[in-house]
């Protein structure tokens, strides 16, 4: 039987590929709550493995939308960390306690997010972080390891890109081709863990469609907001993403 079969399991993906659509025109981090929403009517690994071919879809999307506008510093620092989270998260797949770590996950994004809002409220501005290429490799290896067991990379991306204060658009485009390449490198230990039977690649196919227009639709949003709206508004998603992380590995 296919797994759009049945209808709440087909609206929980639905939901899912709109939030990965979100985050893939430029909203990052939300699509962190994709997997875990997948999950609630899906085992974990059956979701991770229908979800990766959708976000490879949209990745050529938000490339090819914000390929002008992209730090390749920061690209170079973070990948290597992000391959080396990828590599744990495979070689310890069987071991690592998910939901601990999406608690832990959810408690620093949520403290994270509520910092930033703190100290930039009443639109203060606020210097822009200078911190050393190396502690990007570091928040790297934490994106890859998030990526791989749950496509919940975007926390750590935020924590070390977002004091920055990069142009909106640059941030955006940094995180549409870094991930791109992460998720591409997810690909092997997916095929590996055999992953992608019939039925997960029939419905990823299926909702295909979806993936592109939410992403697409982001994509038009994100280009005409203001810089500092932007950057509120990812606060604001890191809050309440950091709260659910929270309360699913909690709760699970």
């Amino acid at each position: 039987m296919s797994i759009l079969a049945d209808p709440v399991t087909l609206a929980a993906l639905v939901v899912a590929v709109i939030l990965l659509g979100m985050a893939k025109g430029g909203l990052a981090g939300v699509g962190a709550l994709a997997t875990p929403l997948a999950a609630l009517v899906l085992p974990p690994a059956t979701a991770a493995a229908v979800l990766l071919p959708i976000l490879i879809v949209q990745d050529v999307i938000s490339v090819w939308s914000f390929r002008k506008t992209w730090d390749g510093w920061i690209i170079g620092w973070m990948l290597p960390g992000a391959a080396a989270g990828i590599f744990a998260g495979w070689f310890y797949a069987e071991r690592v306690n998910e939901a601990q770590l999406m608690a832990a996950l959810g408690a620093i994004t949520l403290a994270f997010g509520l910092y930033r809002l703190w100290i930039e409220r009443g639109g203060r501005v606020v210097a822009a972080s200078t911190s050393p290429g190396w502690v990007g490799t570091i928040f790297g290896a934490f994106m890859g390891l998030t990526s791989q067991i749950a496509h919940a990379g975007g926390p750590p991306f935020q924590m070390w890109v977002t004091p920055r204060k990069l142009p909106h658009l640059t941030f955006i485009g940094t995180s549409a081709i870094l991930f791109a390449v992460v998720n591409w490198l997810k690909v092997p230990a997916y095929l590996a863990l055999g992953a992608f039977p019939h039925e997960v690649i029939v419905a990823a196919l299926l909702l295909m469609p979806l993936a592109i227009v939410s992403t697409l639709l982001t994509v038009r949003w994100l280009r005409r907001i203001d810089g500092a709206r932007f950057y509120g508004i990812i606060y604001l998603l890191m809050v309440a993403l950091g709260a659910k992380l929270l309360w699913d590995g909690l709760s699970g």
